[in-house]
């Protein structure tokens, strides 16, 4: 007898509705490839429905002061934290996480993140008054934009809808949000506690909304006439069909979109602590990060050195269970990915060198092998195109110079890190590295103080810190008469 499948819903003005017309997608947990849970396939009438919620709450909602939403976001982190079993549970049934490792690594990062957005609320400011004709007075206001039409994907679906929604809240304005229609249950479970919240504060339903969907969904969010503003965080693919929508109507466009870090590792660079770095940065999250430090760039005169102990180092990664506290990472997200990811070792060149992994792990569920890849050329499609699963390539180089030739040389620019032990290079590496974060002596930390966001086909827009938090806002010059 098959067991029923839970039925998660879209979150609407207050109410927890299925789709207008009933289409539902089933949401499979990576670890066994079985359906556990229906969620809304949602159409036109159920944006609809959000963006007209979101319409009608944001005037209230800009409105209230500095310190009310101040007090609502603070409140909602307080809520999560209480409900911080529930929220792991539902997180790691979406994407096959170990637990304790996510307990320890992600949520504590996810509730700081909505506290600093808290605190953000009570900054918004714009520069100070002057006279600059005379007999007149000018001076400038920031101002929420709108409604935020936002698309959060399935590498990190909790924390994502976390960088999505605080600081657009912080900032005064209403949210429609999609998850991914493969990870949907943790977010719905954050609209419960965020509906709850605003509830009990007796603050508009409609300030913060769920669409489930697919792209198709999506699309309908981002072509909508209400929203002021569209942010995405998923594949540069996606990133494109989101921008040449919200170009019809000239929407604003936050994207944060592919990666390919590489990690330059010079012959000075402290190697055991270069190896562990790289292979944690590597593999956190089964390299479904994009910025996880999977190019690494070695010099030649350290490279084979550097290959053995990587390859060694990886073959002591545990993939698997996710209540295996010794496991440090799960499944890759869905059978499609798994095919993808396996593809691309499946294809290499002659001259290319499996030194670790390089396979599925067991039948069911989509895990992957940590594998380790040498003797990569820097056009190789491997090296030139985004993996996103638990698969390091390594490159050797033979100057500085060429080092950040090849550095430099793929599309995207999301994030970078340089292993050396001479301050002057590291300098040098940060300035010349073209990518929106240099990491030195390590890979992958983040802190909800400094920017994270890209060049190139990494998008555009930051998120998190206060330019994150300036993204969800415009400003308005203000001239009066003396």
């Amino acid at each position: 007898m098959t067991a029923e499948l839970r039925r998660l819903r879209n979150y609407i003005d207050g109410e927890f509705r299925d789709a207008a017309d009933g289409r539902t997608t089933e949401v499979v947990d990576p670890v066994t490839g079985e359906a556990y849970a229906t969620a809304p396939l949602s159409g036109a009438a159920d944006v609809d429905a959000a963006m007209a919620a979101a319409a009608k709450a944001f005037p209230v909602w800009r409105d209230a002061t500095p310190a009310t939403r101040q007090r609502v976001i603070l409140k909602i982190a307080d809520v999560l934290e209480a409900r911080q079993d529930e929220l792991l549970a539902a997180e790691c049934e979406n994407t096959g996480k170990p637990l304790e490792l996510t307990r320890q690594e992600e949520l504590p990062m996810m509730l700081d993140q909505i506290r600093f957005f808290a605190g953000a609320a009570r900054m918004l400011e714009g520069k100070s008054a002057g006279e600059y004709m005379d007999g007149l007075t000018s001076f400038v206001r920031r101002e929420p934009v709108g409604v935020c039409a936002q698309v959060a994907p399935w590498n990190y679906p909790m924390m994502m809808a976390v960088w999505k929604f605080a600081p657009a809240l912080a900032a005064g304005n209403a949210v429609v949000l999609k998850p991914s229609d493969t990870t949907p249950a943790s977010t719905v479970l954050l609209a419960e506690v965020i509906g709850g919240v605003l509830a009990e504060l007796e603050l508009p339903a409609g300030v913060f909304n769920i669409v489930c969907g697919d792209r198709d969904t999506g699309r309908l969010m981002v072509e909508h006439d209400v929203p002021a503003m569209a942010s995405i965080t998923g594949s540069v693919r996606a990133g494109t069909e989101v921008a040449g929508s919200a170009a019809k109507d000239l929407k604003r466009v936050h994207l944060e979109l592919g990666g390919k870090a590489p990690c330059v590792v010079f012959e000075d660079a402290d190697i055991p602590a270069a190896v562990e770095g790289i292979r944690d940065g590597g593999f956190f999250n089964a390299g479904q990060d994009c910025t996880a430090a999977t190019r690494v760039l070695v010099h030649e005169s350290v490279h084979d050195d550097f290959v053995t102990a990587l390859a060694k180092a990886a073959a002591e990664v545990k993939t698997g269970d996710p209540t295996d506290e010794d496991c440090f990472y799960g499944p890759l997200n869905n059978a499609d990915h798994l095919a993808k990811v396996a593809g691309f070792v499946d294809r290499l060149p002659a001259h290319a060198k499996v030194e670790a992994g390089g396979e599925r792990v067991g039948d069911k569920g989509y895990f992957y092998a940590p594998t380790v890849v040498s003797g990569l050329r820097q056009d190789d499609e491997i090296i030139q195109n985004e993996v996103f699963g638990p698969v390091i390539t390594v490159q050797s180089f033979s100057s500085e110079e060429e080092a950040v030739t090849w550095a430099n040389d793929v599309e995207y620019a999301l994030a970078s890190s340089v292993w050396t032990t001479d301050h002057a290079r590291a300098m040098r590496m940060s300035k010349v590295l073209d990518f929106g974060c240099v990491w030195i002596n390590t890979h992958i930390p983040l802190v909800a103080e400094m920017p994270h966001g890209g060049f190139k086909k990494s998008g555009y827009g930051k998120d998190l810190s206060a330019y994150g938090f300036d993204d969800y806002t415009r400003v308005k010059h203000v001239m009066t008469a003396l």
